[in-house]
């Protein structure tokens, strides 16, 4: 794991090919989602998604070295949802993917949102969501009955 300094800022639509490059050689991961953009300008709307919503990227060594993007929802009586989580492999296990998780969760709370709900892609991102306190919710979803709880 490498450390860097990492400062997070809001993500928009021009940060996507950022966000793409950082997955590539990823080859578990695969390629990130090709509606991001659309997503994140407000195009694309995942099933039961209401607005607003937002992204943030992680920037180390002055490239995306991941990225989080959440919305309001009513899916599974949830009232935020996680959209997409993503950090470089060279980076997990550093404090990333939950200081992104922190961020929106930050952003849920004046929404209003406090649970939240995210769908697990493997079992890794299972296991990460339950170490920060996440429960499960139904196959492959998982969530939070108070998102400013993460540990």
């Amino acid at each position: 794991m490498k450390m860097v300094a990492t400062v997070f800022r809001v993500a928009t639509s021009a940060d996507v090919p950022a966000m793409e490059a950082c997955r590539v050689g990823d080859t578990d991961a695969g390629e990130a989602d090709w509606r991001m953009a659309a997503y994140l300008d407000g195009r694309h709307h995942p099933g039961q998604a209401r607005a607003p919503r937002i992204g943030f990227i992680a920037v180390g060594d002055q490239r995306v070295i991941g990225y989080i993007a959440g919305h309001l929802t009513r899916r599974y009586r949830c009232d935020g949802e996680v959209q997409y989580l993503y950090v470089a492999p060279a980076h997990r296990r550093s404090g990333v993917g939950r200081a992104l998780v922190r961020k929106l969760a930050d952003w849920f709370l004046p929404q209003g949102a406090k649970k939240v709900c995210v769908n697990a892609a493997d079992d890794s991102a299972a296991e990460f969501y339950r170490r920060i306190g996440a429960v499960d919710l139904k196959p492959h979803w998982l969530a939070w009955d108070d998102i400013q709880s993460i540990r």
